[in-house]
């Protein structure tokens, strides 16, 4: 019946994702959804090789290897930004720099949306997907997104590795099709218009948990990464200290700062999991947490300045109520958006975000760490079991009681309107 009707002014400005009648939405999937998985992979990877090349010109200006050995440095950091690792003088370096991974993603979701933008005119519209009928856009065009962007990983990883570094090519095609299922294959639907209509056949429980789930996630990210830059500044005097003491010139310095601003998303994830309360690692048989720091000898790395002194201390175990209270906020504020009236209803919905959110914070303190040197830097990260629990737990019950206090505030205010009503 919907198609006897006419169509709407909002239908008419789309006619693209309705009719299928606009050449540039019905570009050829197949190939644009190609090159566009090319495209995701090689835009950060110039990039890389560009930081690369500047990085060995500024470095000596240039005296040491050829401009091949920083186009060569630049591949194996976009490599290890898919979880690659190389090996340094025999030495295995896993950590992943989750900046340059950051940006993977950030290119993945843009051109990703665009691809699904560019391909939204082809199968049935969304009269006929209500109806029932299949829609294979999304699917083949991520397929193809996902083959053209390992395609570049291969052949990147063929070319920028030696037996000396050998990184893991079997990890970056791994990491590589995550990137483009979790994020590529999302933007493209997105893009595409089906999200939408796929969504619209959801729950409203299910939806309300997911977008509380996130809010969570971002708040405390937020809040960790407010935490980092705090510890940094108070002892800012020492990472400048330990920058001079370097002896390092301009160029050297520079660097030095660039390798920092692509492992702070790593730091963040260092915060949240010192806030939580199982802490960190720095090294083997060392321990950094609210209750208790234990540090031995540490490498001279001006953001380290950041963290506390080793010992006890009779306050920062009250850090610890962060967490759960920036979960109750988060979920609170999402409720406000998705009012609900039912106890039920506010409690399943905050609770499951923040365990949803409690997971998805543990998968990323367990990326963020890794082996970054010999010896005892071999054990460098959060410990994510218990950051874990502990994310689940403070979550969950911060989540709980945030839904819980907005159903009962909107339930009051349902209250006074109605008998201001009568």
């Amino acid at each position: 019946m919907t198609s006897l009707l006419p169509r709407s002014t909002t239908a008419s400005t789309r006619p693209s994702r309705d009719s299928g009648t606009d050449a540039g939405h019905r570009r050829p999937l197949v190939l644009l959804a190609t090159l566009g998985g090319v495209a995701a992979a090689a835009s950060p990877l110039l990039i890389c090789l560009a930081v690369g090349v500047i990085g060995w010109f500024v470095t000596d200006a240039g005296a040491h290897g050829t401009p091949r050995d920083g186009l060569r440095t630049g591949a194996l950091g976009w490599l290890m930004a898919h979880g690659s690792g190389i090996h340094v003088e025999h030495v295995a370096i896993t950590a992943v720099p989750l900046g340059l991974t950051l940006l993977c993603a950030w290119a993945v979701w843009r051109i990703g949306h665009r691809v699904g933008d560019s391909v939204s005119g082809h199968g049935p519209d969304a009269d006929r997907i209500a109806d029932g009928e299949r829609d294979w856009t999304v699917p083949v065009a991520t397929a193809f997104f996902t083959i053209g962007y390992v395609a570049t990983a291969i052949v990147t990883a063929r070319l920028a590795s030696s037996p000396d570094t050998a990184p893991s090519t079997a990890r970056v095609v791994l990491w590589a099709i995550l990137l483009c299922l979790l994020l590529g294959g999302p933007a493209i639907a997105i893009g595409s218009g089906r999200a939408a209509i796929w969504t619209s056949f959801l729950p409203m429980s299910l939806r309300a948990g997911a977008s509380t789930a996130l809010r969570i996630l971002g708040a405390y990210l937020l809040v960790s990464t407010v935490m980092f830059v705090a510890a940094l500044a108070v002892d800012f005097g020492s990472a400048a200290n330990v920058l001079s003491q370097l002896h390092a010139d301009a160029g050297d310095a520079t660097l030095l700062i660039g390798l920092m601003s692509v492992v702070v998303p790593n730091a963040v994830a260092f915060s949240g999991s010192y806030l939580l309360g199982p802490g960190f690692a720095v090294g083997a048989q060392t321990l950094v947490s609210p209750a208790v720091v234990v540090l031995g000898p540490l490498p001279m790395f001006p953001m380290l300045a950041a963290l506390p002194d080793a010992g006890s201390s009779a306050w920062t175990p009250y850090l610890m109520a962060l967490p759960p209270l920036t979960a109750a906020v988060a979920a609170a504020r999402t409720q406000r958006r998705l009012p609900t009236l039912r106890w039920e209803e506010g409690a399943l919905r905050g609770c499951v975000g923040g365990v949803v959110a409690g997971l998805l914070f543990a998968c990323l303190a367990g990326l963020s760490g890794g082996a970054v040197g010999p010896g005892r830097m071999r054990d460098v990260g959060p410990l994510a079991f218990d950051v874990l629990v502990h994310a689940i737990t403070a979550f969950g019950i911060g989540g709980l009681l945030g839904g819980l206090a907005m159903t009962w505030w909107q339930r009051r205010a349902a209250r006074l309107s109605a008998a201001e009503t009568a």
